[in-house]
């Protein structure tokens, strides 16, 4: 379903809402029927070369602890997602080079050779260029990377010595190479607008991501912006909502934030209209406490992910949920 920027503002606003809810959920129902599927993410370092300013992995956060795991921590952890059942791996980490092409390489081809069924998603931020076709042939198929906000002045003041031009260039080219590509934005971040949130959805309206992860701003201490205002999750609902009915059969995850912000009703709606997919921590948790992206960060094992999806009214599924865009 197309539409224009207007339209997308008044949807924004709040205006015709039941028309937008409605219009969402037909569409989750239509190519997702009650089905929520689980992803298993391993958040293997925190360190981060980028300084970006609402993130609590910037560069600049002496008080974090860091810590980077090994080879043979992340194929554990791997193994321990395999024997539930789940057959989606996500390999996140701050951008940190230390991990070189070649150990990339070698992590993604020993990931792959534990189980045939498993799809792997790296979320590693920015890269030398020819590492995506190396991560590509060696087995990785999906890519997650953020685009944050879509208007590029913002963008550029959010991330000191980064572009909003080289990050859309980059996703552009990870469609090119062939993977499945999520791209995503955070909803109320200082300094945005109505018009910059329209942006994000025109944004996913031209790309037509195979994923969005979208969610919303939560401060994180030890930032420059550790003592701003959370968003406004009623945003952030419409936000779900527009994602989903711009894109029709994208894989929308309820993100970590949008759990960690809210409420029962919330997070029963966004799945309703809208989410189909949610991650599901499997780094080792004294890692896992010092993953900190934002302040109070939800965290639970796949037993209570399952009991949460299950009494929002919506039946977990464990399998590798390729892109519908890609059929």
């Amino acid at each position: 379903m197309n539409l224009n920027k207007a339209k997308v503002i008044k949807f924004l606003k709040g205006e015709d809402e039941e028309q937008l809810f409605n219009d969402a959920f037909s569409l989750r129902e239509n190519f997702f029927k009650n089905e929520v599927l689980l992803r298993a993410i391993i958040e293997f370092s925190n360190y981060c070369l980028r300084d970006c300013l609402y993130c609590g992995l910037r560069r600049e956060n002496s008080r974090l602890n860091r810590y980077r795991m090994k080879k043979d921590e992340v194929l554990n952890a791997s193994k321990r997602v395999i024997d539930k059942g789940v057959e989606t791996i996500v390999l996140q980490s701050g951008d940190d080079i230390y991990y070189s092409r070649d150990m990339i390489v070698d992590l993604i081809k020993s990931i792959k050779s534990l189980s045939r069924s498993i799809a792997l998603t790296l979320s590693i931020g920015e890269r030398v260029r020819d590492d995506y076709k190396a991560f590509y042939d060696a087995g990785a198929d999906r890519y997650l990377m953020k685009h944050e906000t879509a208007n590029e002045s913002l963008y550029n003041s959010l991330h000191p010595n980064q572009s909003f031009k080289e990050r859309l260039d980059i996703l552009y080219l990870l469609k090119k190479i062939g993977y499945q590509v999520g791209l995503g934005h955070i909803v109320g971040l200082p300094g945005q607008s109505l018009e910059d949130l329209a942006e994000d959805i025109m944004l996913y309206q031209d790309f037509q991501p195979d994923m969005i992860g979208l969610g919303p701003f939560i401060p994180a201490a030890n930032t420059p912006f550790g003592s701003k205002e959370s968003a406004d999750m009623k945003l952030v609902l419409r936000s779900y909502a527009l994602a989903r009915v711009v894109t029709e059969n994208a894989h929308i995850p309820l993100t970590t934030a949008s759990i960690t912000k809210g409420e029962h009703n919330f997070i029963r709606e966004a799945l309703r209209i809208s989410a189909n997919v949610i991650m599901v921590d499997f780094t080792p948790r004294d890692y896992s406490i010092d993953y900190k992206i934002y302040d109070g960060r939800y965290s639970s094992s796949i037993e209570e992910t399952d009991r949460l999806i299950r009494d929002a009214g919506f039946s977990p599924s464990y399998s590798k949920g390729d892109s519908l865009k890609k059929i």
